[in-house]
């Protein structure tokens, strides 16, 4: 990984916070999903404050692969106002556990978002799912990371593939948000109160596309989990420059927290030359 991150234009496009759901998100979406973005969005008004930057850069409209660092259990609301404010209902891939949680799996199955069965034979669903809904032109949206970082300093770690490959696969464009702040209010990767009190403030901002078209002829060759991995790596190196811009600080030169391991490796975001 880079020890110096590329700048990052910050365009201060949190005035859209103050504007009207009609007026910020054409998109339709079920009632259910909007009554809960407004429930969200003035909840989040009134606890804390938030900086959104580069609103302009998330497509309007198609099918679009959308990624995020994970650090908190607050994490998807932060980033889904921030999208439905910006104009995209957010289509989220969640472990599946969810879904069958009073409550939280209703309004999961009402809003149109997308179980992911991990370690079971219908594993693959969620990308199938995920695969259509790109197709009727919705914002899928993932956590590569699968859980909440375990970096100690909470950037962004080791990723799974399935966000990278849904994007090489279908061509869709693969857009980058970086977060930061939700986990001062809700700490440690794991449900808590949230913490309130001092007042917190959350910032988000979009990046341009992540570039896969050099990896993307690998696919159907003997490559292509070397070019998937690859495009994940560089996926994750993007959202690791837009946070070191939100946070004003340099990422670690070492490489980024690999999950297995418990340390840090170098990022591969090309493939190397091949030898054949």
């Amino acid at each position: 990984m880079a020890t110096q991150a590329p700048d990052v234009v910050l365009d201060d496009t949190s005035e859209r916070r103050w504007w009207s759901l009609r007026r910020a998100n054409s998109e339709r979406a079920e009632p259910v999903f909007r009554g809960l973005a407004r429930l969200v969005h003035g909840a989040c008004t009134v606890l804390f404050g938030r900086t959104w930057f580069n609103s302009h850069k998330l497509p309007r409209t198609g099918g679009v692969v959308v990624v995020s660092n994970h650090m908190s259990y607050m994490d998807a609301l932060i980033l889904g106002e921030y999208m439905i404010w910006s104009g995209r209902w957010p289509r989220f891939l969640g472990k599946a556990e969810l879904w069958s949680m009073p409550v939280i799996g209703w309004l999961a199955r009402q809003c149109g978002q997308i179980p992911v069965y991990r370690k079971s034979a219908r594993a693959g669903e969620a990308l199938v799912t995920a695969s259509a809904a790109l197709e009727a032109g919705s914002a899928v949206t993932i956590f590569p990371e699968g859980t909440e970082t375990r970096d100690p300093d909470y950037w962004p770690m080791s990723a799974h593939t399935g966000a990278a490959r849904l994007a090489l696969q279908g061509d869709w464009p693969l857009i980058p948000i970086a977060q930061w702040g939700a986990q001062e209010i809700m700490p440690n990767g794991r449900p808590t109160w949230p913490r309130l009190i001092p007042r917190k403030h959350c910032s988000v901002v979009c990046g341009d596309p992540v570039d896969l078209s050099d990896l993307r002829v690998h696919l159907g060759t003997k490559r292509e989990a070397e070019a998937v991995r690859a495009a994940t790596d560089r996926v994750m190196d993007s959202l690791t420059d837009l946070l070191a811009q939100l946070r004003e600080e340099q990422p670690p030169a070492e490489g980024r927290w690999d999950f297995k391991s418990g340390q840090r490796v170098a990022s591969k975001p090309t493939l190397d030359p091949d030898s054949l």
